[in-house]
């Protein structure tokens, strides 16, 4: 999604310039190098079929995981009930915070970061069964009718029967159609210049430099940057900025840091300023966006299993 330039502030009283610092906490899938338990292998017992189209791979995963980029001949969702997980793929990323899923269509190599300790769930879809419009990435919300339903699909084998899996599983995509994508997509460009500013800035997204400083550490003029930013982005720098300052908002709030605090890590004088800005882009404000679905704990958090 692209922000309205009049919907964009630019966060003010960030620090002085000074020397970047090299983390970089979204990146290329190029750049993630597999890292503990994470495997991009789907066991068999996971890989659907005509005859099973929707299956659940459910497992806790530490945080730093890091799975390199792959891709599988199905679809698949990837929902975390806790904990925040990073998908990227070549020219964009996604950072998802618990209470929403990802989609991600067949033959799209991704990879996966875990941000923090996540209970991963994740959907494999057989493409046949795949409904109409699901065609691109997208995260959306999982409303309290998802995350039941997702819930009810997560059982061993021989607990549900299989004409009670095919309800639960059209059901799930059903619900997934409907679901309204969420604006947490960062791209990302190809241009080396262009992405070293880009992984720079979500590296210290609170650092207040303006265009003409981002274009000389990236080693271009202000006018090349900025036809860049239009040409490969589709968006201006300052828009761009505001969608990668969103993206990080989303760790902070996880993590439950107050309203100032995040506001003061991600460049902004005051806790009003930012939740305007988080209004505009979202239609709510951060409270609302951030509260858990339905409220109350269900059966979706329980019955969590240690396995792979």
């Amino acid at each position: 999604m692209t922000i309205p330039s009049d919907a964009v502030s630019t966060p003010a009283g960030g620090p002085s310039p000074g020397p970047l610092p090299t983390l970089v906490p979204i990146a290329p899938i190029a750049s993630i190098e597999p890292v503990g338990a994470g495997s991009p292998v789907v066991p068999p017992e996971f890989v659907p079929t005509a005859d099973r189209p929707v299956r659940l791979r459910a497992r806790p995963l530490s945080d730093g995981i890091k799975v390199p980029g792959h891709r599988h001949a199905w679809a698949q969702v990837a929902y975390t009930a806790r904990g925040v997980i990073q998908i990227a793929v070549a020219d964009a990323a996604w950072i998802v915070p618990p209470s929403r899923a990802i989609w991600i269509p067949p033959d799209v190599e991704h990879s996966l970061q875990v941000n923090e300790p996540a209970y991963l769930r994740t959907l494999y879809v057989y493409p046949d069964a795949i409904p109409a419009g699901l065609d691109h990435c997208r995260v959306v919300e999982v409303s309290v009718l998802l995350r039941e339903l997702i819930a009810a699909i997560d059982v061993p084998d021989g607990v549900n029967d299989l004409a009670r899996e095919l309800l639960l599983g059209r059901l799930i995509l059903d619900e997934l159609r409907r679901a309204s994508p969420l604006p947490l997509q960062v791209p990302l460009p190809r241009d080396k210049r262009l992405l070293t500013l880009c992984n720079a800035i979500l590296a210290d997204p609170a650092r207040a430099w303006t265009l003409d400083q981002w274009a000389r550490y990236a080693g271009a003029s202000p006018r090349t940057i900025g036809r860049l930013f239009r040409q490969e982005l589709n968006m201006s720098f300052v828009q761009w900025r505001q969608q990668a300052v969103l993206a990080q908002a989303i760790p902070l709030a996880s993590k439950g840091y107050p309203l100032a605090r995040i506001a003061h890590e991600l460049g902004y004088r005051s806790q009003s300023a930012f939740s305007a800005m988080f209004k505009r882009a979202f239609g709510r404000t951060p409270s609302e966006f951030f509260a858990p679905a339905g409220g109350a704990v269900t059966s979706a958090g329980k019955g969590v299993r240690t396995g792979g």
